[in-house]
């Protein structure tokens, strides 16, 4: 893929994203929805790769796009190496919370008669499958678990659009509360209570797994709490460590926006809610922008090989161009001005999907 006659322009900020990829070991890409994303997530990865960073790529967004964006047919739970870099190493990973979860129950499971009976469960089966939120705790463990690889010195993680990306991010905090609530200790205590919901609140409890599940009984949901004893340490254990690991320096959240009133807006927004939550913005990656044509005095013979119709189209086309571009660099203006990020990168709107590992590299170029 080539961009013909245009030229990208320097950064207000530092020198790109570049210097992320040797001091950070998490960067996560957050922002609005159809801003390019994924594909950012893709290229840096790429990068990252191409320069002897042994990285892994994973996405939380359900949608299949990570695959398209690497040129593979597909992409599973477990790690998958990406044969078609020709060099350097990168693996990529699409979050499937009901596999992710499986396999933690087998894992931290006491005995395999314990987790046969957990998997098995239909409450289990339908609180897997229902219940909010599992998707955004199951994308917590998966990060617990590709940190703890030791295979890979990167992880850059595609979230998906901010509402969800939110919920992410406040998984560890609100699973650790979960836990930790009086009603669930209650429930999981051991003994003959257990059996017999003896207070208001452990009633009230099972009876909402149970309209969740259907017609499934009060027993059954019981008989899950019960197998599930001795796992919640683990659970709580690995939120925490995955909350510490996202406020810690190692860990860099970049923003991606387009130069558009409505995208811009919606990253501001996020911006605020990034801050409330206690992480800084550490660098921007602006999506898509209307590339500067290369002007001067043309030559005689052009001239004369131009219609005056033809000439007054192509003038008036590059005037409407420039019109665009310095719309968008309003709004650039404006997101800069209030998230002040130390790192800018602009990517120049491309004559194509970008599919394929060259495009890809070639993004790379523009954002590191």
């Amino acid at each position: 893929m080539t961009i013909d006659h245009v030229t990208t322009d320097q950064p207000v900020a530092s020198n790109n994203l570049g210097d992320l990829l040797r001091s950070r070991k998490v960067i996560v890409l957050a922002g609005p929805g159809g801003v390019g994303k994924t594909s950012s997530a893709a290229a840096i990865a790429v990068g990252a790769a191409l320069s002897g960073i042994r990285t892994c790529v994973v996405t939380i967004d359900p949608a299949k796009r990570l695959a398209d964006a690497l040129g593979i047919e597909h992409i599973g739970n477990d790690p998958v190496e990406i044969d078609a870099l020709g060099t350097g190493n990168l693996w990529a990973v699409m979050l499937d919370a009901d596999a992710t979860f499986d396999d933690l129950v087998v894992r931290y499971a006491k005995s395999d008669e314990q987790a046969g009976r957990i998997l098995s469960n239909r409450v289990y089966q339908n609180l897997t499958r229902n219940l909010s939120g599992v998707q955004e705790y199951m994308a917590m463990e998966k990060l617990f678990e590709l940190h703890n690889d030791a295979r890979f010195e990167l992880l850059v993680v595609d979230t998906p659009p901010s509402a969800n990306a939110l919920d992410f991010l406040d998984a560890p905090r609100r699973l650790v509360s979960f836990l930790d609530n009086r009603v669930f200790r209650l429930i999981m205590s051991p003994g003959p209570a257990l059996l017999r919901p003896v207070s208001f609140a452990a009633r009230a409890v099972l009876k909402t797994i149970s309209r969740v599940v259907g017609a499934e009984v009060v027993d059954e949901a019981v008989a899950f709490f019960q197998d599930f004893e001795g796992m919640e340490d683990g659970f709580r254990e690995r939120a925490q460590i995955v909350q510490a690991l996202l406020h810690e320096d190692a860990t860099a959240f970049v923003m991606v926006s387009a130069p558009r009133g409505d995208t811009v807006a919606e990253a501001l927004s996020f911006g605020e809610k990034l801050a409330g939550f206690g992480f800084s913005v550490a660098g921007v990656i602006s999506n898509r922008h209307t590339p500067q044509f290369v002007t001067g005095r043309r030559s005689a013979a052009l001239d004369a090989s131009l219609e005056v119709h033809d000439r007054e189209a192509l003038e008036a086309n590059l005037a409407r161009m420039e019109l665009l571009r310095a719309a968008e660099e309003a709004e650039l203006s404006q997101l800069i001005s209030e998230l002040k990020p130390p790192r800018l990168a602009r990517v120049p709107l491309l004559d194509r999907d970008v599919a394929s590992i060259e495009d890809l590299a070639q993004m790379a170029r523009a954002i590191l």
